[in-house]
């Protein structure tokens, strides 16, 4: 895409939105032509350990220009999961425009198969739809890395001040000990509520951190779904070789 005269690329991968507490959180990495090799040992970061994603992130953070962006359990709860993809999407590209990123001839390279992203971004910019692109372009690849970092770090202090959920484990998604937790001590503040049907209410807590909720104002994001394979283009750097190991 560089070579095709693009002056940005931008990754684009979302981390938490099967999750039952917890925000959901966008990761958007930034290259422009000037950008040199990939750093070794990137893959998407479902493919990683959780030591390898971590030592990954400050040279991911000198190779691109990366950002996170998220969205509360609450906005989730308010607004749909669709919704708050898009506002914590449009978060990390603010992020990005705010270190100096131009958004003029930029492409964004969106996982999955439905763009959840264009109608919540505050300025139009063009957005390219790929399936499996966090294992085919390094860009995504990279914002997914950073963001399951910055979301597993939340959810890791969070099972400090709450520990019967697990959350240091499970990372907010639905484990055997998650819902086990929820059962004896009742729904926490950070869970999605509206997911959680058949559970008492939420338990009153002060909130472990704090996210800004005030709404980009690119209006509603449209439905979203999330899978599948797109040609490996130039520009984007393809993967080869990703570690099989698992999280």
């Amino acid at each position: 895409m560089l070579e095709q005269g693009r002056v940005t690329v931008i990754g684009c991968d979302e981390v938490g939105r099967g999750a039952i507490a917890g925000p959901v959180a966008v990761g958007v990495a930034a290259v422009t032509i000037a950008v040199g090799r990939m750093p070794s040992g990137l893959a998407d970061s479902k493919l990683l350990s959780p030591a390898k994603r971590e030592a990954l992130v400050p040279r991911l953070e000198a190779w691109a220009t990366t950002a996170v962006g998220m969205a509360s359990a609450d906005l989730v709860d308010e607004q749909g999961i669709v919704t708050a993809l898009g506002v914590a999407g449009a978060r990390g590209i603010d992020q990005l425009v705010a270190a100096g990123i131009a958004l003029d001839g930029a492409v964004v390279v969106l996982d999955g198969s439905f763009d959840w992203l264009s109608r919540a971004l505050r300025d139009p910019v063009d957005v390219l739809v790929r399936v499996k692109a966090d294992r085919d372009c390094a860009s995504v690849a990279a914002a997914s890395v950073v963001a399951k970092v910055r979301r597993d770090a939340l959810m890791v202090a969070a099972h400090e001040e709450a520990p019967h959920y697990a959350w240091a484990s499970n990372k907010g998604y639905g484990s055997t000990e998650h819902y086990d937790g929820i059962r004896a001590a009742g729904p926490h503040a950070l869970h999605r509520r509206s997911w959680l049907h058949r559970f008492d209410p939420v338990v009153e807590v002060e909130p472990l951190f704090e996210l800004d909720e005030d709404v980009p104002s690119g209006g509603d994001a449209v439905p979203s779904a999330h899978d599948a394979v797109p040609s490996v283009d130039d520009g984007v750097r393809p993967l080869v070789g990703a570690d099989p190991e698992r999280s």
